[in-house]
């Protein structure tokens, strides 16, 4: 497994964050960091995500950086270039995987079916994301996929929640979850710091507790 996911691993949670101004991502990095978590996906669904990445890394903080919705090769370069450290997109793209891999850049892409699976496995990828996780059958569909694949390992993202996260966690095949609900559109617009802050921390407590049974 590459190192980057090894790093996520520990942390077992990536908020997935979607920008509007690229200027919050440095009390919202901090934000993330008092509460424990060290690791974030800044999605390209705005154009403000390569010049939020591009931020964050000058600073140099301990912030593991990635790129998500990352729907071209394009993208994978100027994010990349800006400064993310993996690459995740929200289906099975061949073509986007085969540029990664060719070019040294850790991809989790998106899958949600067992032929997606001995795709990934067939390029040589041992982690990928399971997307929308709850849409898609949840954690028991993740459960019957790894009886078969028992080489692969799974970020599940898509309706995680504080509810359903030790659950998910729980299950030695889950990587790490990727969710919404610590980083919402609402609380960055409103800068409510210390509530991501408080649902952070609540987080990595959920997932420290889980672990450690």
């Amino acid at each position: 497994m590459n190192g980057i996911f090894k790093k996520i691993e520990k942390t077992g949670i990536i908020p997935v964050i979607k920008l509007d101004n690229p200027d919050d991502i440095f009390p919202l990095s901090e934000a993330l960091l008092k509460g424990g978590i060290n690791v974030a996906e800044i999605t390209f669904r705005t154009s403000a995500a390569e010049s939020a990445i591009k931020q964050l890394k000058s600073i140099n903080n301990e912030m593991i950086i990635g790129a998500g919705t990352v729907l071209t090769t394009e993208n994978a370069d100027r994010a990349i270039s800006a400064g993310a450290e993996f690459i995740v997109t929200p289906g099975f793209n061949p073509r986007i995987v085969d540029y990664c891999i060719q070019n040294g850049f850790p991809i989790a892409p998106g899958i949600s079916i067992p032929s997606e699976i001995e795709q990934a496995l067939e390029m040589g990828l041992d982690v990928v994301k399971f997307f929308p996780a709850e849409q898609s059958g949840g954690l028991a569909k993740i459960k019957s996929m790894s009886a078969a694949y028992c080489d692969i390992m799974f970020i599940p993202t898509g309706g995680i929640s504080p509810d359903n996260l030790a659950s998910y966690i729980s299950f030695n095949k889950v990587l790490a979850c990727g969710g919404t609900y610590m980083v919402k559109e609402s609380l960055i617009k409103e800068k409510q710091w210390d509530i991501i802050t408080e649902l952070s921390r609540m987080s990595i407590d959920i997932v420290n507790n889980t672990r450690n049974l």
